[in-house]
């Protein structure tokens, strides 16, 4: 099994690594999908990613269907608009699909359109920053794509193919035998981090310098923690050490949407908590407090209490 082509649904903070990392990859058919007004915007401009302005080819996802593997890479608030494309894309028994956005559940609302034989689970840990349409990242820093199968410890042929795939590019990829607990842990770290600093619009160094700080980042754990016991998913515990190689300014994506006048992806984190935790009769006030926090913030950022 060999990947030959690569169309990459989302164009922005972590759709822009791929197209970094791929684009120029010889031997592989690589495109980004995008219709209408959008494609042709991304024709002409291309993307500016760590201050060169690189192009790459742009498909209808009729001109993408069929292709070896799909990144889904958009916002979570983006994900519905893009189902029909994804389904048009993918052809059963030849497309491997992997949702690159943070979350436990793209891969299942993926699934309810195209079914689950197509998904490799995956997410991303990177740090970039987003200027307009400018991204921004440290290569060497970033670590880029984990990703494995659900149903299995094992590598699988298209797992390793997918990871020849990127052995051959920029792109920094690990496979993991144990995906859905990374999945969890991953979400456990976004939800504890993310949230409290883009409520508080503080740099991260607040969760070391801060007891209060630390405490809601240590309630959002107990919480996911404790949902994720009730699926059966063991999450480990965050490893709080501060890691010097990050500046205590840094702010994380929700942080850099709300800075933007952006609505955040709160509906992937503390949203997507809560309904898990009310299909297993559990309560997670915390979350649901941050969750009425960041969404009145976005009411704040859209004017709705202008009253002057």
């Amino acid at each position: 099994m060999k990947i030959r082509s690569v169309a990459l649904i989302g164009a922005g903070a972590v759709g822009s690594y791929f197209i970094w990392g791929l684009s120029a990859v010889p031997d592989i058919d690589f495109c980004v999908v995008a219709e209408g007004e959008r494609r042709e915007r991304l024709l002409k401009e291309g993307r500016c990613i760590n201050g060169k302005v690189i192009h790459f080819p742009v498909r209808t996802p009729e001109e993408a269907r069929g292709v070896d593997l799909l990144l889904v890479a958009t916002k979570y608030t983006g994900l519905p608009a893009v189902l029909p494309a994804i389904e048009q894309i993918t052809v059963p028994g030849t497309t491997t699909v992997m949702s690159l956005l943070n979350g436990v559940d793209s891969e299942e609302i993926i699934a309810e359109k195209i079914g689950w034989p197509p998904i490799v689970h995956a997410y991303m840990v990177i740090a970039s920053e987003r200027t307009g349409s400018s991204i921004r990242f440290d290569p060497k820093a970033t670590k880029g794509l984990v990703f494995g199968e659900a149903s299995t410890p094992d590598k699988t042929d298209r797992c390793a193919a997918i990871e020849a795939l990127f052995a051959g590019s920029q792109v920094h990829a690990h496979f993991v035998p144990n995906i859905i607990q990374q999945q969890w842990a991953k979400f456990c770290r976004n939800l504890s981090y993310n949230i409290p600093q883009a409520i508080l619009s503080v740099g991260i160094g607040a969760f070391q310098d801060s007891v209060y700080v630390s405490a809601v980042s240590k309630a959002l754990e107990d919480e996911v923690i404790r949902v994720g016991s009730a699926y059966g998913i063991e999450v480990p515990r965050i490893d709080r050490l501060y890691n010097a190689r990050y500046s205590k300014k840094n702010r994380y994506s929700t942080l850099q949407d709300l800075d933007a006048k952006r609505h955040t992806e709160v509906d992937m984190f503390c949203g997507v908590l809560m309904q898990k935790a009310a299909a297993k009769g559990l309560a997670v006030p915390t979350a649901e407090t941050c969750y009425n926090l960041i969404k009145a913030l976005e009411e704040k950022n859209d004017g709705k209490f202008d009253y002057a």
